[in-house]
């Protein structure tokens, strides 16, 4: 799965970047699992990289609490927490309509190309569409709404909280029965950057954060 996910990736990464990006992409997608212990040798095998940028993206994600490191027991994949859906939304609710309403504000003529490119795709969703498509298609609208804020500490603060609720989303994913819609429904928050309403995109996103905590507790 982590192969087809778009998990964002670094202009002109290093190998620890890159290690960084395939790792945390694993993480998320749940190929490594919850709670598992994490093999530097394994990861080396699996992803071909040398040891010091295993052990430098290792380093990154436990800053991101998908890593967890106890002393001489090792690392493991932190466990996905379903309790944490509520922190998480609680901060996602204030951080994601601030970085809607910093969007329609902001964004640059570049950036309206591709919001108006991921309207298109939106439009374009017909019958079954599969889940990686889908959730590669949230992710693209996620991190594009937060480039177009141009504020790199709010961006990177949201790319963190994202991850943690794409986990919880992958835990329930099999018992997810609205996906389609949920994904259709940022047509109206992406319309409204583009008419660089702020009030309209900020609802927008409200709407949708607090739509996603309560799928996903119906689904688990």
């Amino acid at each position: 799965m982590s192969q087809v996910i778009q998990i964002l990736t670094r202009q002109g990464a290093s190998l620890s970047d890159e290690a960084y990006s395939r790792i945390r992409s694993m993480i998320i997608t749940l190929e490594l699992e919850p709670g598992s212990l994490i093999s530097e040798s394994d990861l080396m095998a699996r992803l071909g990289f040398g040891r010091t940028p295993i052990r430098e993206a290792l380093r990154s994600l436990a800053n991101e609490k998908l890593v967890d490191v106890y002393p001489r027991r090792g690392m493991f994949v932190s466990r996905v927490d379903v309790a944490n859906l509520s922190a998480l939304s609680e901060v996602r609710a204030v951080l994601e309509i601030k970085a809607a309403e910093l969007a329609a504000l902001r964004s640059t003529s570049a950036d309206q190309v591709i919001t108006q490119k991921l309207i298109a795709e939106i439009k374009g969703l017909k019958g079954n569409v599969d889940m990686p498509t889908l959730i590669g298609l949230d992710q693209r609208i996620h991190h594009h709404i937060y480039q177009c804020t141009h504020n790199d500490f709010l961006a990177a603060a949201l790319d963190n909280y994202y991850a943690h609720a794409l986990r919880i989303w992958f835990l329930a994913l099999d018992k997810v029965a609205r996906l389609s819609e949920a994904i259709i429904e940022h047509q109206l928050l992406l319309e409204a950057i583009a008419s660089n309403d702020a009030k309209a995109a900020g609802k927008a996103m409200r709407d949708h954060v607090e739509g996603f905590e309560t799928t996903i507790r119906q689904s688990l």
